[in-house]
């Protein structure tokens, strides 16, 4: 159970379960207390049904009633997660099988313009890219016998610099090629992690150029500004964060080729897991790169859909809208003809396993490595050791592809791993100094943020476009009635569009007077108090859960299916602001009259306010608490998208403020209800 607080603020008392603000009491905190009592003892619901209470305690056996009527299951177990799979299968783009070479270096061509113009490059990023950056060479460090450790730091953009390890033979004569070594989610230790230094001393034994950076979130690079779910909040400000992890990668290219014994013609890029995800997302794009080994590192869309658990990506991995232009079977796709090795684990007890993941990657690229007839250029590799890993078997499949296709003929090149344990560095030894004030995600949404030009309004049109809300039709059906006979409530499941099913509950006072369409953060059993409310001033209450609130709320991985489906070119936010108009068009034309609507929490206040706006007949005003006095506040409070993924809408803060998108309310009522 997650630790539960209730504290005195503004002469109010709120109840704060873990870090969100669920209730507040207006009593005395001594009640407050033996209500928290009562709570651990009787868990969580108890709470949420007992805190609305404070202010009425006689009123306590309705309030009950009423709390179990919102709480009352509608949906089947598992509903939304289950709408969400076939949503978003539904939506992933197949690769195109081309009749010819040349049909396919158009679709390649054009694609990887694209994913580069239309997903990784926008907004600010346009100006990072062409951008001047900085390469500083610092000291060398022994490596062992036969090579040095030279340490560097980049920058990927001006001002954000990546520590990195350059293991470069002592003695070279002539162009030798290139390894770019990513790493993964090794937080602690980054691109000390002893697999990953093994794999650069061998390559530099047999003569490569062997560059170790860092990966932003990782190591050195392991701060709160770079956590990766941070990205989202520049994707707010219209600008794609992933932008950042790209640069840091072509980069790494730039400097090596810079190198005057590099071979441009043999540069490699490998990692593991998300070294493997930013293997091909760079290989696939930047066609310097001639061979590529991903390790454990992604998935169809369609295969994390159906595998969510283990599969579906973080921010920089479900990037928004990427799959309105590519699967990741066209990224693979894309390596042909150059040489591209796909490793997966058997047993991989974090993600990506082989008995799943290959097949699909497999099938839709060997059809065009054939039309180059080089069916030999896309290999793949299953390990059997247990775990996620990139151990000696992994690793020796590596060295096998180096020597098959960037030492063919050389009969010298030995694919046995060279036992390098007693040459190992400390992280502590492989340190690389970095700049104070180094720029993060965070640090550049915030500057983002307060250079953007003052907004001058904005069109309902462009509110659509911008959250990409639906406009839905509704099939309501009964789910049943009233579990208490002394409330007269009627349970609706109403189908929107065929797509998503949102669980209501429809509360009828004696002679209505009106009706409130009640939505809240903490879902609509966590609103007994508002209903109750609202019901006393004899108005009809329909208390619903769009979509990630509530009932509707998805369980496995919660937070990744919001990013999966902006990645597809839809956006949470836009879905439940339609969600929300929908279910007034339909009270509307049920009861024969607009509707208001209350939200509670600022995440639902936020998609309220925007179903409002888009909603100009059915919806007659809006009643908001706690909302968010600016949407600048979900950058200034460095919130993430783990803790609210809908709001992280795609070039929502470059379009509008919250006060331009109350104005499309107007002259409709908008009431504002402080914390």
């Amino acid at each position: 159970m997650e630790h539960i607080s209730v504290g005195p603020r503004d002469n109010v008392y709120v109840v704060q379960i873990g870090n969100r603000r669920v209730m507040k009491l207006t009593q005395t905190y001594e009640l407050s207390r033996r209500l928290l009592a009562m709570s651990t003892s009787y868990g969580l619901s108890w709470l949420v049904a007992c805190v609305s209470l404070v202010a009425a305690p006689g009123a306590w056996p309705q309030e009950l009633g009423l709390y179990k009527i919102l709480a009352e299951p509608i949906l089947a177990r598992n509903q939304p997660e289950i709408e969400a799979k076939v949503f978003t299968s539904s939506l992933v783009p197949a690769v195109r099988i081309p009749s010819s070479r040349n049909e396919w270096e158009e679709i390649a061509a054009e694609t990887r313009r694209r994913v580069l113009d239309e997903v990784v490059f926008r907004g600010e990023a346009r100006a990072w890219r062409d951008a001047r950056t900085r390469v500083e060479w610092l000291e060398s460090i022994p490596g062992g016998p036969g090579y040095r450790i030279k340490k560097l730091r980049y920058e990927a953009i001006p001002g954000l610099w990546i520590p990195a390890l350059l293991y470069e033979p002592e003695s070279l004569d002539g162009k030798t090629p290139v390894v770019i070594n990513v790493n993964g989610h090794d937080r602690e230790i980054g691109k000390a992690a002893d697999y990953k230094q093994i794999r650069c001393i061998n390559q530099a034994k047999r003569g490569l150029l062997a560059l170790n950076l860092e990966w932003v979130g990782m190591g050195q690079l392991n701060t709160p500004g770079f956590s990766h779910s941070k990205i989202n909040q520049l994707d707010l400000l219209g600008t794609s964060g992933i932008a950042l992890h790209y640069l840091a990668q072509s980069r790494a290219i730039d400097l090596m080729l810079e190198h005057p014994n590099a071979d441009p013609e043999r540069v490699a890029v490998t990692g593991l897991s998300g070294g493997g995800w930013q293997t091909i997302f760079i290989s696939s794009l930047d066609t310097r790169v001639a061979m590529a080994n991903p390790v454990a590192g992604y998935s169809s869309f369609v295969t994390r859909a159906q595998f969510p658990s283990p599969d579906l990506g973080d921010s920089e991995q479900t990037p928004s809208d990427l799959a309105t232009v590519a699967d990741y079977t066209h990224l693979t796709a894309m390596r042909a003809p150059r040489p591209t090795l796909l490793t997966n684990n058997a047993h991989d007890t974090c993600c990506f396993r082989a008995e799943y993941a290959l097949g699909p990657l497999i099938q839709a690229a060997r059809p065009i490595f054939e039309l180059y007839d080089r069916p030999d250029g896309l290999r793949y590799h299953v390990n059997q050791d247990p775990g996620h890993n990139y151990a000696r078997d992994n690793r020796e499949a590596f060295y096998r592809m180096l020597g098959d296709f960037f030492f063919s003929g050389n009969d010298e090149f030995s694919v046995r791993e060279i036992d390098v344990e007693a040459e190992l560095k400390t992280a502590l030894d492989l340190q690389v100094p970095l700049p104070d004030g180094n720029l993060d995600f965070h640090k550049l949404a915030l500057a983002l943020a307060k250079a953007a030009p003052r907004r001058k309004g904005g069109t309902r049109a462009g509110l659509r476009a911008v959250t990409k809300a639906p406009r839905y039709d509704v099939q309501a059906k009964v789910a049943g009635a009233s579990p208490d006979g002394r409330i007269k409530a009627t349970r609706w499941r109403l189908r929107m569009d065929n797509d998503w099913t949102v669980p209501a509950v429809e509360i009828e006072p004696d002679a209505a007077g009106g009706t409130v369409i009640l939505v809240a953060d903490g879902g609509r059993r966590s609103a007994a108090g508002e209903a109750r409310a609202r019901l006393r001033q004899g108005r009809r209450v329909i208390a619903l859960d769009p979509f990630y609130f509530g009932e509707s709320h998805i369980e496995t991985k919660d937070w990744l299916w919001s990013l999966l489906i902006a990645a597809l070119g839809e956006r949470p936010l836009g879905i439940q602001a339609g969600q929300i108009a929908a279910a007034a068009r339909w009270a509307e034309e049920r009861h024969g009259h607009a509707v208001e609507v209350h939200a509670v929490g600022p995440r639902t206040s936020l998609s309220a306010l925007i179903a409002a706006a888009l909603e100009t007949d059915a919806i007659s005003g809006v009643r908001l608490e706690e909302s968010f006095g600016s949407l600048a506040e979900i950058i200034e409070h460095d919130l993430d998208a783990r803790q609210a993924p809908e709001l992280y809408c795609f070039g929502l803060l470059e379009a509008f403020e919250l006060e331009d998108i109350r104005a499309l309310v107007d002259p409709r009522p908008v009431e504002m209800v402080g914390p």
